[in-house]
């Protein structure tokens, strides 16, 4: 049975990224003719020469590239990958066509794709899949290096097809909106991706360890670490509080820890992602 609700809420996501990557499609890119990104925007490229629907040039031109990258991604991620490349391509020529257009401002409608693509992207890689081209390049890149982000990565990939896709369509307006289109789409992507496991990460060195400790638990309700630490100057001994928190919740940890002990040095720095009770559970793959 739970083998099978997950299933079905893959299922459930892959068709909600279809629907929101055809309206980035076929109701802003298209009509504006902004060149897209990855595999969909070399289909997109296709579409303009030959009139080929979009979703499934996609499937054609992910068969080479997902045999090559087979070895590196798994098989369970490379059949999620291909179950969730199906439905969201079908959903796009099969709902696509049928959505209303628009013809606004272009500004606009990059704006909009961005976003619906950023989105649509990011819930099927929160289910430990993809939708294959150059998602499985990504992938790949990030396995050995994975101090990259996914958004940067594609950034840095798609830029070349953006500029490729302009130069076909012979518009340099083109180009620059899909460019921001694109940063747009990244951003959005490590956003939803990495912000929703994201927080803060505080260090108080302080005197008062056990009342900071207390305080924390009082503000906010997060656990926190005593360690020990050594004064690089004097040499002396130091107590040094490590407690991991929500954005909102590092507010109240800050203003605590100066009214325990006015002396206290606060260090206060970026958590990509939290994994431990309060957060994301060990073992939970939804986000890649």
């Amino acid at each position: 049975m739970k083998k099978f609700n997950r299933i079905l809420m893959d299922v459930l996501f892959d068709l909600a990224s279809g629907i929101l990557l055809a309206a980035a499609f076929y109701s802003f890119a298209i009509p504006a003719d902004f060149p897209m990104t990855g595999v969909s925007g070399l289909a997109l490229i296709l579409y303009y020469l030959a009139g080929i629907p979009v979703g499934t040039m996609t499937i054609v031109l992910n068969i080479p590239i997902a045999l090559c990258c087979y070895r590196t991604l798994g098989k369970r991620f490379y059949l999620n990958s291909l179950k969730s490349m199906v439905i969201t391509s079908l959903i796009m020529d099969l709902l696509g066509p049928r959505l209303p257009v628009y013809h606004g401002e272009p500004i606009l409608a990059a704006l909009c794709a961005g976003v619906l693509c950023g989105v649509g992207f990011a819930i099927v890689f929160m289910r430990n899949s993809s939708t294959g081209g150059f998602d499985f390049i990504m992938m790949t890149i990030r396995y050995y290096h994975p101090n990259l982000s996914l958004g940067r990565i594609a950034f840095m990939m798609d830029v070349v097809v953006i500029v490729f896709g302009g130069l076909l369509i012979g518009n340099v307006d083109a180009v620059i909106y899909g460019i921001i289109l694109n940063y747009l789409y990244t951003t959005v992507l490590d956003h939803v991706l990495y912000g929703t496991n994201a927080g803060k990460l505080t260090m108080i060195i302080t005197d008062r360890p056990v009342e900071m400790v207390q305080a924390i638990d009082a503000a906010s309700g997060r656990g926190a670490t005593i360690l020990k630490g050594q004064g690089g100057y004097s040499g002396e001994e130091k107590d040094v509080v490590l407690c991991a928190s929500s954005k909102k919740e590092m507010y109240d940890i800050r203003k605590r820890a100066h009214e325990v002990d006015e002396k206290a040095f606060v260090i206060i720095v970026e958590s990509n992602e939290v994994i431990g009770e309060g957060f994301r559970l060990p073992g939970d793959t939804s986000v890649v």
